[in-house]
């Protein structure tokens, strides 16, 4: 890619120095540390733009999950890459890599016109909840009773479950956060119906993904995970608008910060309805 007074190339993200990554989100404010970019580096692949003494202006990555299905994230240009084309320039080649994927990703208002033209089709809304974590999150009486610590051993459950709400198995994810997170899940009748994980990530702490087959049981299994957390700055993104998770979310401090859209290229998002599990909230915005 020619700009006005040099040209930039594509390059493997992995092959880049962490804190160019960093430095580079950084300038778009997000809250990524660099073993945030390392842990998405050793999920996904990508690739980065840069100039001819090293500089990175532009990152994309694409995460695969099973054959048939990728999320892409970390879309990241500096404002004249983006002025001339560089967004499309780095896209054209992440979807080339794709091939033919079912393809899910999570747009900021910037990039939406983009990735329509580019065919993607707007599934929902992201609503992005986040804030200092109250102490009467995680102390209403018998919220949480029935939710269980699940331990890394016990992700084979977990991974199915995942896959039933999310429309895709997601096992190099799963088996990542086995062992970065805190998992916890619900079960009824000996059967796991709905889990929960935080981790570190950004400024504090992230909650998700979460799956469950309703609002209320999402609320449980987030109370749980807050357990701790009493003043910690703590993330949830959710795709629900509104209702009883929404409302808990609020009353333990995550208020809503920004929105971003969720668009998909193949095939629609699997539908979160009461009954079956659905994603409650999510991985993370590159992970879905």
């Amino acid at each position: 890619m020619r700009l006005k007074s040099f040209e930039l190339a594509p390059q493997d993200i992995a092959s880049v120095d962490v804190d160019a990554l960093h430095a580079l989100s950084l300038g778009v404010e997000w809250p990524h540390r660099p073993s945030d970019w390392d842990a998405l580096r050793s999920l996904g692949h990508g690739i980065v733009a840069l100039d001819a003494i090293g500089r990175v202006f532009g990152s994309a990555m694409w995460f695969p999950h099973g054959e048939d299905c990728a999320t892409i994230g970390m879309v990241i240009t500096t404002p004249r890459v983006q002025a001339h084309g560089g967004g499309r320039w780095m896209m054209d080649r992440l979807l080339e890599e794709c091939g033919d994927r079912r393809l899910i990703l999570n747009s900021t208002r910037a990039a939406y016109r983009l990735y329509v033209s580019l065919g993607f089709e707007l599934q929902a809304t992201v609503y992005q909840c986040q804030g200092y974590a109250t102490p009467w999150a995680a102390s209403v009486p018998g919220l949480a009773e029935d939710v269980e610590a699940i331990a890394p051993a016990g992700i084979g459950e977990v991974e199915a479950l995942d896959a039933a709400a999310f429309g895709a198995a997601r096992p190099r994810l799963m088996a990542h956060l086995a062992e970065t997170a805190e998992i916890r899940g619900l079960r009824r009748d000996g059967r796991l119906v709905g889990y929960g994980m935080r981790r570190a990530f950004g400024r504090g702490c992230v909650i998700g993904p979460v799956v469950a087959e309703s609002e209320e049981d999402a609320v449980k299994l987030v109370a749980a995970l807050l357990v701790g957390l009493d003043g910690q700055f703590v993330r949830l993104d959710t795709r629900q608008p509104s209702g009883v998770l929404r409302t808990f979310l609020e009353a333990a401090g995550l208020r809503l910060f920004d929105t971003t859209k969720t668009l998909t290229r193949g095939a629609p998002l699997p539908p979160v309805e009461p009954g079956r599990p659905g994603i409650y909230g999510l991985a993370a915005h590159a992970l879905s």
